[in-house]
């Protein structure tokens, strides 16, 4: 499914965001956990909240969780210490997104898992029993996703779990989200220097209701920064959000786009922005963010310079590299440093001509550049639109209701 996106002038809409899929795989997990699973309201519908749902569910021996990272990592984890024969698996790009780091971990607390084709990669064979728990040492550098799918089946450890954190955690506030809804569902973990604990206990399951999702929000507020005219109702979003991500309010602000907190939701319009000569952030607290505000700087021909984005390479694909390739179309010319710093010092050079943006196989690709269209009269044409329902299943719907026009391509050539 590709399409060309054209922007109105001017538009001013309400959004019913999804939920939080960050917020709707934890709680899945830790409700399983309980031993009474209680109700969970406004669950996520996107791919990934649905794989995870099914899997946990139907308990099948053989789980193909698509390109759900979330779901593999966490599903490992849980398999890890139930009772049975388990084999788990994905798309092409999930089996050679790196898991050693976590199977390595769950080995050393009891767990029996094995690769069935690629050392350190899916698919895994989980040879699941009761995990015996202990000390382990981790590198917080590279997903905190697997510090979350360790602490979430601590509890049930015979001996729980003492995790050392050999390096500082990428991230972090989706760990400390992790340990917040832990907390809600009676659950400690304790913490000293880089050393966190989790005694042998249990879950008591809690009725649960999931607020919106602050990254579906992200795009929206892209938008308002890339128009002249626009006012946007972003409902389900609240400033005591669980959510890391919040912090695009402050960024935001930067760029031009006011925040006004409603009993219900955000407002969001257009400002006097207080940054234009260069943008310089550190996103290893929100990785996920780094495409909206690099692809909103070069739209506003702010130079900037991004650094914490070592994760981005082992993401739905690697965001670094496609950055590079798809904003260079339009005539940007960044460069990598480091493998985690990506930065545009204004440099410009000749658009392609009619480009096409690829978004391989990544639903915050599509979504990152969809804005586009409101800095290109004749639009932006974008390839495989349809990856969105990974998180934001009715994202281009909603661009529609704002006024939007997409047009659809049967065939794009690259």
């Amino acid at each position: 499914m590709d399409y060309l996106i054209k922007a109105p002038l001017k538009f001013s809409t309400t959004v019913h965001l999804p939920a939080s899929k960050s917020i709707s795989n934890r709680i899945l997990l830790l409700n399983t956990l309980s031993s009474a699973p209680q109700e969970i309201q406004n669950l996520s519908d996107c791919d990934d909240t649905n794989v995870m749902a099914l899997a946990l569910q139907t308990q099948q021996p053989e789980m193909d969780i698509k390109a759900a990272g979330t779901a593999m990592r966490f599903l490992t984890a849980y398999l890890a210490g139930e009772n049975g024969i388990w084999t788990i698996t994905g798309t092409e790009r999930m089996r050679n997104r790196p898991i050693k780091i976590l199977v390595d971990a769950l080995n050393a607390l009891g767990a029996h898992i094995e690769y069935t084709d690629k050392e350190g990669f899916p698919p895994l064979r989980i040879n699941g029993r009761p995990l015996e728990g202990g000390e382990v040492w981790l590198d917080g550098d590279v997903s905190s996703q697997y510090i979350s799918a360790l602490l979430m089946v601590a509890p049930l450890m015979a001996n729980g779990l003492r995790l050392h954190l050999k390096s500082e955690v990428i991230s972090k506030p989706y760990l400390q989200l992790t340990i917040r809804l832990m907390n809600e569902f009676g659950v400690a973990v304790s913490g000293e220097g880089h050393t966190l604990s989790v005694q042998p206990q249990s879950y008591n399951p809690v009725p649960f209701i999931v607020e919106s999702d602050w990254s579906a929000a992200s795009y929206w507020y892209e938008m308002v920064a890339l128009s002249d005219d626009a006012e946007v109702t972003l409902k389900g979003l609240f400033a005591n959000s669980l959510q890391g991500d919040t912090q695009i309010v402050n960024l935001f602000r930067l760029l031009g786009v006011e925040t006004i907190f409603t009993p219900t939701g955000v407002v969001i319009k257009r400002k006097q922005r207080s940054i234009n000569e260069s943008f310089e952030y550190d996103f290893a607290d929100m990785p996920d963010m780094a495409q909206t505000f690099a692809i909103t700087c070069a739209m506003l021909d702010i130079p900037f310079c991004f650094s914490g984005l070592k994760s981005l390479k082992i993401k739905e694909t690697n965001r670094l590299a496609a950055l590079q390739t798809e904003l260079l179309k339009l005539g940007f010319l960044l460069t990598e440093r480091n493998d985690q710093i990506l930065q545009w010092n204004g440099k410009r050079t000749k658009c392609a001509t009619s480009p096409i943006i690829h978004t391989y196989e990544d639903h915050r690709m599509a979504m990152a550049f969809a804005p586009v269209a409101i800095r290109y009269a004749d639009g932006i044409r974008i390839a495989d639109c349809e990856v969105v329902s990974k998180s934001y299943p009715y994202f281009w719907d909603d661009l529609l209701k704002a006024g939007f026009q997409l047009t659809y391509l049967e065939k794009l050539v690259f």
